[in-house]
C-alpha cells in the first residue's frame, strides 16, 4: 500500500522560505513521478510542481523561479523548496504520486492516484 507523508509546513513571513518533504513508502519510489499540489480555502486544488522518475521537472507559472522540486531516491523522499514566499502561497500543500509509471511529468489531478494528508503553509505579511 502506497503511503505519502508530508512535513515541513508552518508559518513564515512574506519573502521567507520553507522546505516541504514527502516521505513515500509501499513501492519502488524511484520508478514513479512525484508532484505537489496546493489548495487554498474556497479554491480548487491546483498543481504546483512535478518531477518524473528521471528528474525532469515542471512548474506552475505562479511558482516558477521561486519553488524547486527535487527527489532523493535513496531516502524515498521528495522535496519542495519554496523561496520568496508570498501571501498568495498560503494553502494546504499535498504530495501526490501516480498509480502507474509515466515517462512525462504529470500535472493534472487525475493523473495522480495517491495523495498525502497535506501540510499547512501560511505566509504572513
Amino acid at each position: 500500500q502506497v503511503q505519502l507523508v508530508e512535513s515541513g509546513g508552518g508559518l513564515v513571513q512574506a519573502g521567507g522560505s520553507l522546505r516541504l518533504s514527502c516521505a513515500a513508502s509501499g513501492r519502488t519510489f524511484s520508478s514513479y513521478a512525484m508532484g505537489w499540489f496546493r489548495q487554498a480555502p474556497g479554491q480548487e486544488r491546483e498543481f504546483v510542481a512535478g518531477i518524473n522518475w528521471s528528474g525532469n521537472t515542471h512548474y506552475a507559472d505562479s511558482v516558477k523561479g521561486r519553488f524547486t522540486i527535487s527527489r532523493d531516491n535513496a531516502k524515498n523522499t521528495a522535496y519542495l523548496q519554496m523561496n520568496s514566499l508570498k501571501r498568495e502561497d498560503t494553502a494546504v500543500y499535498y504530495c501526490a504520486t501516480p498509480a502507474n509509471p509515466t515517462g512525462w511529468v504529470p500535472f493534472r489531478k487525475y493523473e495522480y492516484g495517491y495523495w498525502g494528508q497535506g501540510t499547512q503553509v501560511t505566509v504572513s505579511s
